[in-house]
């Protein structure tokens, strides 16, 4: 019999329980209303805005199933799409009608979350909120129009299945994509348990046992707040190097609540690291995709600088930096210009002992490959910011005064491991509700020790204050917080959460709910 998790058995209970909550997010009063259900018109309406007569349709079968794989030198038994974690993805280009059957091969019921696309609402893969789960040996067909062009990925959106193999790249061409490059790669960022002992749910119990990684939470008490927020930055959610633009001390703030045997890169263990094949002097471009379930990633290249052209999938005025930390959910494009010889590709955990993922640029085959452990000097070079990354013209959110201001905190309790927001942890925490065409400012106010990636489905937001990004995931640092406009412009019922595997599995998490 498979166990629900406490989060499932909540959801289960109470069904569509968190949009009946009472009130709205801190401080603010939303619009009332009846809730737009992922089955209400409008949801049609917004999507054939999307439609383009005679738009090409890539059609792919998603079979998420037990997979034996050798990573580091183990055999291993985990679950995947393909032969292995990262396999199993899907290209398009932007416009196209993506139409994914999900097959589930599992013991137990499934969906597929589609991250960072601004689709129709009942195909964003939310069980109990916008489907029902996908029981074992059953599919469901997700068909949806892809708007813009960039990096995504798709993944479950149930329990602890994403701590395991069970994600993949979603790669949208712009067919006048003004980023050239000769070699185009994707790598996927990941934290590694199968088959290394603990299981994800033998983890979960150690952290609600112990209370979570010594000191990163604070006590919640009554309200669920950590005293005043009066210290905390308004706009510098990722800290601040001065001229530098950097994100400043990541070391102690982009600390995660397990350690972890192995990190990989593609699904491969740095003894079998994933190799980059180009010639001296072209353009690589390198997708970074973190999807690990409690890490940060702090990448470089070695020998070379990193021109960063996107960001969560949309552009961004290229700048160039020696290395980028990508929170979990976190994406970026970056372009090398390849040098003569072979050079390590490093994904060092931020803020962790644990052993880095490892890859390798390859551009003559008689070049010595690099050391297995190799920690290049980018490593400590100059550091990617929030207030580093500029939206093109194209990329930047139509010029508006915000209609209305909420404020969000989020909050933990180290007795019993337990996250959630103003307090409350999900299905009980207080939807944030909007109104069709509204910009809404939202403030995340981190209260805990521990930084939280921040992610909001089917839309992204605009950074304010600290650059001006299009995004959908932002690192939250200890006692810090971030502002972001959305444009309410996609109606539904949309997941916002910690993008950290355990803290979502532990409350979390609420919805952006749209009334009528």
């Amino acid at each position: 019999m498979q166990l629900l998790s406490r989060r499932e058995m909540l959801i289960a209970g109470g069904g569509m329980l968190v949009l009946a909550a009472c009130g709205s997010a801190s401080s603010t009063s939303g619009p009332g209303g009846v809730s737009v259900e992922a089955s209400d018109p409008a949801i049609e309406r917004r999507d054939a805005l999307r439609r383009q007569p005679g738009a090409p349709t890539v059609a792919s079968t998603i079979n998420a199933a037990p997979v034996t794989v050798n990573i580091g030198g183990r055999d291993v038994s985990t679950w995947a799409f393909g032969e292995r974690p990262g396999a199993g993805g899907i290209r398009a280009r932007v416009g196209d009608l993506v139409e994914a059957t999900f097959m589930n091969g599992l013991t137990s019921g499934n969906t597929l979350h589609w991250h960072g696309i601004a689709l129709r609402n009942d195909m964003d893969g939310v069980h109990d909120l916008t489907q029902m789960s996908v029981e074992p040996s059953g599919k469901f067909t997700y068909r949806f129009t892809v708007p813009d062009a960039g990096t995504y990925w798709f993944h479950p959106h149930m329990g602890l299945e994403l701590d395991r193999g069970l994600y993949a790249p979603l790669i949208v061409e712009d067919p006048n994509d003004p980023v050239a490059s000769d070699v185009d790669v994707t790598l996927m960022l990941d934290d590694w348990l199968d088959g290394y002992g603990r299981t994800q749910e033998e983890v979960l119990a150690e952290l609600q046992s112990s209370g979570g990684h010594s000191g990163h939470m604070g006590n919640m008490g009554s309200s669920g707040n950590m005293g005043s927020s009066g210290g905390m930055g308004s706009s510098g959610g990722m800290g601040d190097m001065g001229s530098s633009g950097g994100m400043g001390s990541m070391m102690g703030g982009l600390t995660g609540d397990v350690t972890y045997p192995l990190h990989v890169i593609n699904g491969r263990a740095p003894s079998e690291r994933e190799t980059i094949e180009a010639k001296p002097g072209q353009r690589v471009r390198i997708r970074l995709i973190n999807a690990g379930s409690d890490t940060a990633y702090r990448v470089a290249v070695g020998g070379h600088r990193l021109t960063v052209t996107h960001a969560d999938g949309f552009p961004v005025e290229p700048v160039e930096v020696d290395t980028v930390v990508l929170g979990m959910g976190e994406r970026y494009d970056v372009v090398v210009v390849a040098g003569s010889g072979s050079f390590p590709i490093v994904a060092v955990p931020e803020g962790k002992t644990d052993p880095a993922g490892e890859a390798v640029l390859r551009t003559t085959s008689t070049a010595t490959a690099p050391t297995v452990g190799s920690r290049p000097s980018e490593l400590a070079g100059r550091e990617l910011g929030y207030g580093d990354l500029v939206a093109t013209d194209a990329a930047r959110l139509p010029s508006k005064n915000p209609d209305r201001s909420t404020i969000i905190h989020l909050t933990a309790n180290s007795s019993g491991y337990v996250h959630g927001i103003d307090g409350r942890s999900f299905p009980d925490t207080a939807p944030i509700t909007v109104a069709e065409g509204e910009r809404l400012r939202l403030k995340i106010v981190n209260q805990t020790m521990m930084f939280h990636p921040v992610h909001l489905h089917g839309h992204t937001f605009q950074m304010v204050g600290t650059g001006s990004a299009r995004k959908d995931t932002v690192n939250v640092l200890p006692m810090s917080a971030v502002e972001v406009d959305i444009a309410a412009d996609n109606p539904g019922q949309w997941m916002l959460h910690c993008h950290n595997t355990y803290h979502l599995e532990t409350g979390m998490a609420t919805v952006l709910s749209y009334r009528a």
